[in-house]
């Protein structure tokens, strides 16, 4: 695509996403009459109509919407590489994406406001999912990751801290079933993970608990734990969260091979720019005053 097309996209995007000439030569800049004439070439060189001209402004026809949803998706790319050119500057200020599993979000998300907090110049967003976000593509600045050391490279690895896993069940369900007594199953029922899991602990669960007794399956370490506070049955979840809610009961404590360590990842790229560092001390920092309570 030559830039003489991409000019002629990016106005017509423009024009579709205002609804005037008048007003996306204002956005970008130029005179109506540029406007105009990027639209009819565009509409010349793809020789369909783009838009319904009408007293009021330009609506887009639907092979117009299917472009711009293309050209609008092109423009979000851009306006984020641009963020991250900007944010390898000195100051504390701009973007910062951060990723993590959906399990880590309580440990994570206090930490984050409070880094908002501390910095009113900058703009966190905060995304969990189950997927690896890919730093080198520039999809986050910072992710927060679970497991073995992830060894991609380019990338730089710091460890933040070690997250305890242990088996617990609302108090209702001890209440109905009573305290566990390991190698004593019946009566009991557990809850696990739907996919096989590499975890030394959900590894334990389906090695030594019977399948019989597995009564309760999620997708996601979160819903596994949404399901434990729930009362569906006796499963695993991180000691710091559960031991803070009063409604749990250990049911078994922490094993050795049962600690997950959690990693701080950043591409090699953004490591060194003021806000990146600022975050990775900031949470570094914090993951001390963890160990040390």
């Amino acid at each position: 695509m030559s830039a003489d097309t991409w000019d002629e996209i990016r106005t017509a995007y423009h024009v579709a996403r205002i609804g005037t000439v008048s007003g996306a030569a204002e956005a970008l800049g130029v005179h109506h009459a540029t406007v105009i004439r990027h639209v009819d070439a565009l509409e010349a060189r793809l020789g369909t109509k783009l838009f319904q001209r009408h007293a009021r402004g330009y609506t887009p026809t639907e092979a117009g919407t299917d472009l711009f949803t293309v050209a609008s998706a092109t423009d979000d790319q851009f306006t984020q590489l641009v963020s991250r050119i900007r944010g390898q500057g000195a100051g504390v200020s701009g973007e910062l994406i951060v990723t993590s599993l959906p399990v880590l979000s309580p440990r994570v998300t206090p930490v984050l406001v409070e880094f908002l907090d501390a910095h009113p110049d900058v703009r966190v967003r905060f995304l969990s999912d189950e997927r690896l976000f890919r730093l080198e593509y520039g999809e986050a600045h910072l992710a927060i990751r679970a497991g073995s050391r992830p060894d991609q490279p380019d990338n730089i690895v710091q460890h933040f801290f070690d997250m305890e896993i242990a088996l617990y069940a609302n108090q209702d369900y001890v209440q109905r079933h009573g305290p566990l007594v390991e190698g004593e199953w019946d009566g009991h029922r557990f809850v696990n993970m739907e996919r096989e899991s590499r975890a030394p602990f959900y590894r334990w669960m389906k090695e030594t608990v019977p399948e019989e007794r597995i009564r309760y399956r999620a997708s996601r370490d979160r819903t596994v734990q949404d399901a434990v506070e729930a009362g569906a049955g006796i499963g695993f979840a991180p000691v710091a969260q559960a031991e803070g809610n009063p409604d749990l009961v250990r049911m078994l404590p922490p094993r050795d091979g049962w600690t997950v360590p959690v990693w701080l990842v950043t591409h090699v790229d953004l490591h060194r720019t003021a806000k990146v560092q600022t975050l990775v001390s900031f949470l570094k920092e914090k993951a001390r005053t963890w160990a040390e309570a």
